[in-house]
C-alpha cells in the first residue's frame, strides 16, 4: 500500500508508525512516497522513495506503479499536494490501483476558496460576507471592464471594514492581507494583486477545525481542535496553544453543523479525508475552508479520541468497513511550541512526568521553527498535570512561562 505524501512524516507522529506497522503485522508492505523531508525506519517503517517537489501526477503514478502497490491512499497537505494527488488518483485508479483521495473534480472546488464559499452557503452553513477579487480583470488582462474596481468597492463598502484577503489558491494562512480602510482597499487593488482573491468580512472568535474521514454513506467527524483566536491580524498556525478536549456548549452547537458537513461531504464525493477550519464566535461556527485533505490538527484529533486516521484510511484502500458518526473524546490533547530545539533530558523527564504523544522538530518549507510538543491528560488528572508541568517549568525553564500560563489556564481555571 502507497501513502502519498509531501511534507515531512515527522508530523503524523506516531500515528503513521502505527498504522504502517498494523498493515505490516497482516503482511501488507507499506510504501511512502513524499516530496519533502528525510524520513528512516523510526519514521517510516517500510519502503520510502523521496521524489522531486516538482513531480508530476503522471509521474507520481507511475513510481507507485512500478513499485508494484495495490493500493494507494494521499496523506499530503497543504493543497496545492492535495490537487496533485487527486490528480494522480485518475492514473493510479486508470491502472487498476485503487486511491483513497477525493476525485479530482470536487478537489478542484475545495482548493478554490472562492467555489468553497459557495458550496457551503448553498448547504445552508454560515461563511463570511465576502466577494472575488479577479487578478486578471483589475490588471487589464483579457476583457476590459472599467467599472470593476469600483464594483469592488461598492461591495467592500457593504460588508464593512475591516476586510480579509486570501489568496483564491492557497493555504495555512500564507498571503492573508487586513484591509482596515477603503485606502488599503484602494491601496491593495491598484498594484495591481498578483493573485485573485476571496476578500471576506473579519469574523473574531475562537478558531477551531475539524477532521471527517470517510466515503459516501459512511463518514467519521473526529472530535473539534481548537487552535487559537481569529481576529483581524493574521498569526502563525502554530503561535498558540492548540488542543481537543470538553467544551459543552460549543459542542452541542456543533452537531447540527456536523450533520450539514457530512450531508455536503456526500454530495462532493469526498473520499478520504477533509479538514474544515471554522471560527466559533457568538454561539455559532462560521466555515473558513474545507480543505480536500488531512489536517494540520489530525494528530490532536487522534490523540483526544484514541483512534488513528491513517490506520481509518488503510482500512478504506483495502476495502474493509468504516464506523461511521461522531467520534467521542476520550481525554484532552493539547499542542504546544518551544521555539527552540528541547535538550533531550528534558524530553525524557516530560516522558517521566505526562503522557507524551510526540515531540519532535516542526520543519516547514525547509525551516525549523523549534520543537512541537502533543501531550495527553485523562479527565480528572488536570490537576495533577499543572502541579507536575509547573515543578519541570521552575527546575527547566521548560515549558516556557506564557504556555504554562495557557495550560493553566485550560486545565485548571
Amino acid at each position: 500500500m502507497a501513502f502519498l505524501r509531501s511534507v515531512g512524516i515527522r508530523r503524523a507522529d506516531p500515528f503513521i508508525q502505527q498504522a504502517v506497522r498494523g498493515l505490516a503485522a497482516e503482511g501488507i508492505e507499506a510504501g511512502l512516497f513524499h516530496t519533502s523531508g528525510s524520513a528512516g525506519d523510526e519514521d517510516f517503517p517500510g519502503y520510502r522513495q523521496r521524489l522531486e517537489r516538482g513531480v508530476t501526477p503522471r509521474e507520481m503514478a507511475d513510481a507507485v506503479a512500478a513499485w508494484g502497490a495495490n493500493a494507494a491512499v494521499s496523506i499530503s497537505l497543504p493543497c496545492e499536494n492535495a490537487l496533485r494527488d487527486a490528480a494522480a488518483k485518475a492514473f493510479l485508479e486508470a491502472a487498476g490501483i485503487p486511491t483513497i483521495m477525493t476525485p479530482l473534480a470536487a478537489t478542484m472546488l475545495l482548493v478554490d476558496k472562492w467555489e468553497t464559499k459557495q458550496l457551503c452557503e448553498r448547504a445552508g452553513l454560515e461563511v463570511p460576507a465576502g466577494f472575488r477579487a479577479d487578478s486578471d480583470l483589475l490588471a487589464g488582462r483579457g476583457l476590459p471592464v472599467p467599472g470593476y474596481r469600483d464594483a469592488l468597492r461598492v461591495q467592500a463598502e457593504r460588508i464593512g471594514y475591516p476586510l480579509m484577503s486570501k489568496p483564491v489558491w492557497d493555504s495555512t494562512s500564507m498571503g492573508i492581507r487586513t484591509l482596515h480602510s477603503a485606502a488599503d482597499l484602494d491601496a491593495y487593488l491598484a498594484p495591481p494583486p498578483q493573485v485573485s482573491a476571496v476578500v471576506e468580512q473579519v469574523v473574531e472568535g475562537d478558531l477551531c477545525s475539524v477532521d471527517i474521514v470517510g466515503r459516501p454513506g459512511t463518514y467519521r467527524v473526529l472530535p473539534l481542535c481548537w487552535t487559537g483566536r481569529a481576529g483581524a491580524e493574521p498569526v502563525f498556525t502554530f503561535a498558540d496553544l492548540r488542543w481537543c478536549g470538553p467544551r459543552p456548549e460549543a459542542d452541542a452547537a456543533f452537531a447540527e453543523v456536523a450533520r450539514t458537513l457530512v450531508g455536503l461531504c456526500g454530495d462532493l464525493g469526498v473520499c478520504g479525508s477533509v479538514n474544515v477550519d471554522m471560527v466559533y464566535s457568538g454561539g455559532r461556527f462560521v466555515i473558513l475552508e474545507v480543505n480536500p485533505r488531512i489536517g494540520g490538527a489530525t494528530t490532536l484529533s487522534c490523540a483526544a479520541s484514541g483512534t488513528n486516521t491513517f490506520a481509518s484510511l488503510a482500512r478504506m484502500a483495502r476495502g474493509l468497513p468504516l464506523t461511521g458518526g461522531m467520534v467521542p473524546r476520550v481525554g484532552w490533547a493539547i499542542e504546544f511550541l518551544a521555539p527552540e530545539r528541547i535538550a533531550p533530558a528534558v524530553v525524557a523527564e516530560l516522558r517521566q512526568r505526562v503522557e507524551v504523544v510526540t515531540a519532535h522538530e516542526l520543519v516547514i518549507d525547509g525551516a525549523s521553527h523549534g520543537d512541537i510538543v502533543v501531550i495527553t491528560v485523562a479527565e480528572g488528572e488536570e490537576g495533577r498535570v499543572v502541579k507536575t508541568l509547573t515543578e519541570l517549568h521552575e527546575a527547566t525553564g521548560f515549558p516556557a512561562a506564557e504556555v504554562m500560563g495557557k495550560i493553566s489556564s485550560l486545565l485548571a481555571p
